[in-house]
């Protein structure tokens, strides 16, 4: 079992595909940093050596940002928008799309689910 950042990665998968588990490492920094330290994509992390283990995980601590220092990082610069009173800390404020998207139609995902507003619909026509 590999662990890597404080995160136990899969061990059936390739190291490149791994190594995105990890909360700040996305695909181009997983193959930048194989490249960095010399080890095969296509390996799968069951079959890597110690060495290598090692070789990546001083890789990762010395030259990336990750996991809890990063979320912490993000939390800070969500919290100094806010503060400073900016549009786009207004937008995390009001829980809304922050970089221009639009909202009249879709933004369900960061809005929530639907709720029905009283009034909001035409009144059904009778029968007289």
């Amino acid at each position: 079992m590999a662990r890597i950042a404080g995160i136990t990665i899969p061990t059936d998968k390739r190291v490149v595909i791994a190594l995105t588990y990890v909360h700040g490492i996305g695909n181009t920094t997983a193959k930048q940093l194989l490249k960095d330290t010399n080890v095969d994509e296509s390996t799968r992390v069951k079959d890597l050596t110690e060495a290598e283990l090692t070789a990546i995980r001083e890789e990762i601590s010395k030259n990336y940002t990750v996991e809890g220092e990063l979320q912490r990082i993000v939390r800070a610069n969500i919290k100094r928008l806010k503060e400073i009173g900016s549009y786009r800390g207004e937008r995390h404020q009001k829980n809304l799309p922050v970089r221009g998207q639009r909202t009249k139609t879709n933004a369900r995902t960061k809005r929530g689910k639907k709720m029905a507003v009283s009034g909001a619909q035409p009144k059904a026509a009778t029968k007289t």
